[in-house]
């Protein structure tokens, strides 16, 4: 009887700390988001992240410390886009776009030499994201279901849409990079190619940051069919123009 009251008393205490000890995990997790989300304090309410950008093109860059977020920059950096940030320490400061939680206007940009910052960009210039897609535009993309080559129908007319498939690059004789969208059917047979004619930067950018996926979500402009007779040959079913590419 005394050893069952004990053996109460120790599942009690138990459960007591177990409570405690989850309680204290979920708060401090709490305070580890809140901070991600929020500016520092000594900024006076202005963004600011420091660390290593991943990936650069256009005016977009991505930090991974400011997760996210896309961050913009309106205008160059000593001549050169945001691909020349790539790889480098930098310190940014920023704000908020109006129109897009997501994004994230540069104001500065300081970048780490010899264990000191120095001032790299500073804006002069209001934003302008003509290749910008956000999230209300992408929510009006309905998805493209291909389930064969011949069936023309799926595609046309449909304008603006989005196709789950997979990314094939190759290089023209110019040197230059082609990209085709290769769709599957619901068996993952491989159903045929769309020819990309053209990609936004916003859309190249986010193709750097899938680089470790291996298929995604492609938002496209629809264009011309290729004729039934090559379309039966080589499977590529129509050009498009890529301007987003996403996990949803």
């Amino acid at each position: 009887m005394i050893f069952r009251d004990k053996l109460s008393r120790f599942a009690v205490y138990a459960l007591v700390f177990f409570v405690a000890t989850a309680g204290m995990a979920l708060a401090r997790e709490a305070q580890e988001h809140a901070a991600q989300k929020t500016p520092h304090a000594d900024t006076g309410g202005v963004p600011e992240f420091e660390g290593i950008v991943k990936v650069g093109l256009g005016k977009y860059f991505y930090l991974p410390p400011a997760k996210g977020f896309d961050i913009v920059v309106q205008g160059k950096i000593q001549g050169q886009d945001a691909g020349y940030l790539v790889g480098k320490e930098v310190r940014v400061k920023g704000s908020l776009f109006k129109d897009e939680p997501s994004v994230l206007i540069a104001d500065t940009i300081e970048m780490k030499e010899g264990g000191q910052y120095s001032t790299i960009f500073t804006r002069g210039e209001e934003p302008v994201l003509e290749d910008h897609l956000d999230l209300n535009e992408r929510a009006n993309f309905q998805a493209l279901k291909i389930t064969a080559f011949n069936k023309s129908e799926e595609w046309e007319g449909k304008g603006k849409a989005k196709v789950f498939g997979k990314l094939e690059k190759a290089t023209s004789p110019g040197g230059a990079e082609k990209y085709s969208i290769v769709v599957f059917d619901d068996k993952q047979k491989e159903v045929g190619k769309i020819l990309v004619d053209s990609a936004t930067d916003f859309a190249r950018y986010y193709l750097m940051k899938l680089r470790l996926f291996d298929k995604f979500w492609f938002y496209i402009d629809i264009k011309q069919t290729v004729d039934l007779k090559t379309r039966r040959q080589t499977r590529e079913l129509f050009h498009a123009d890529l301007l987003f590419a996403g996990l949803y």
